[in-house]
């Protein structure tokens, strides 16, 4: 397989998983059990979407690798301010544990599905048979993330298990390209200049949920226009081959995923684009946004 259908095939699948797993940190039924947590609440309605509340987004999704400090949820996740989400984790700890809320976490996303979908959606047998091929023969090696979702236990329930099959492959994914993006020296609130342009949005845009100050962005941005990747707060043409070149080893960090699918893949991607498309009608998940993968692609 070349780099061009790997690429078609990798971003397709990316972008079909992401609204089905990531409604999780939408998810108001999630948002009410960490409410019940000592958690606050959704901190706004974006378009008829509840975003995440901080704390209990990085505990919450921190916590398939255990009670770990928020350093090691920092470097897990990658693109976030580290000082910023150390104080966040800390007090979010000292609220609950880490199987309380992987469980409040677990039981909020499959009640936004089962809501959204159904119990048992058109597909959802086949689905489950080709996520379960997908995620086979993966390798926890340098994947947190992902490690840490597949130590959790399966379900016997299929679309909850769709879900818990999803979530590996988002965050294999995500840990495939942190590995891609800290390989060619770059830093979290570069990487973040640099992908918000990428796909399209305006400077200091969606980075700011990122966390980051002025000072930082300053700093970010000299040493990108040092390298020839920024000029103006825009890419340079060098800039934009460099940020598809990032994506393009993130795509073949992916292999094994596509491989195991073979020409399957698109059947999956069909199944896991209707449910999606049917989370975001329901305004479980953002209409459209950043990490739709297979149009980044340039």
């Amino acid at each position: 397989m070349d780099d061009q259908q790997l690429t078609r095939r990798a971003r397709g699948l990316a972008a079909a998983i992401e609204p089905v797993a990531g409604q999780v940190y939408f998810s108001p039924e999630c948002h009410a059990n960490y409410e019940a947590l000592g958690f606050g609440p959704s901190p706004g309605d974006f378009n008829g979407v509840a975003g995440p509340e901080m704390e209990s987004y990085f505990c919450s999704r921190g916590s398939v690798m255990g009670q770990v400090p928020g350093s090691v949820i920092a470097a897990a996740f990658g693109v976030f301010n580290h000082a910023m989400v150390e104080r966040i984790v800390e007090r979010g700890w000292a609220k609950t544990d880490a199987p309380t809320i992987c469980q409040a976490r677990d039981d909020g996303a499959v009640a936004q599905l089962r809501r959204v979908l159904g119990d048992r959606p058109d597909g959802v047998d086949e689905a489950r048979t080709l996520l379960e091929r997908a995620n086979a023969d993966l390798e926890p090696y340098g994947k947190p993330l992902y490690a840490g979702l597949a130590a959790l236990v399966r379900f016997d329930d299929p679309l909850a298990d769709c879900w818990r099959l999803a979530d590996r492959l988002r965050e294999y994914r995500g840990d495939a390209h942190t590995a891609a993006w800290t390989s060619v020296e770059l830093d979290a609130c570069q990487i973040g200049v640099l992908s918000e342009l990428y796909w399209g949005l305006p400077a200091r845009s969606y980075s700011r949920t990122r966390m980051w100050s002025d000072e930082q962005y300053d700093a970010a941005e000299a040493a990108l226009e040092a390298r020839g990747l920024l000029t103006d707060h825009q890419l340079t043409d060098d800039g934009r081959a460099f940020r598809e070149e990032i994506e393009v080893v993130t795509d073949r960090g992916c292999r094994p995923i596509v491989e195991a699918l073979g020409d399957d893949v698109d059947a999956l991607t069909s199944i896991l684009g209707r449910w999606g498309a049917s989370v975001r009608d329901a305004r479980g998940y953002p209409a459209s946004g950043p990490h739709d993968l297979a149009d980044a692609a340039t």
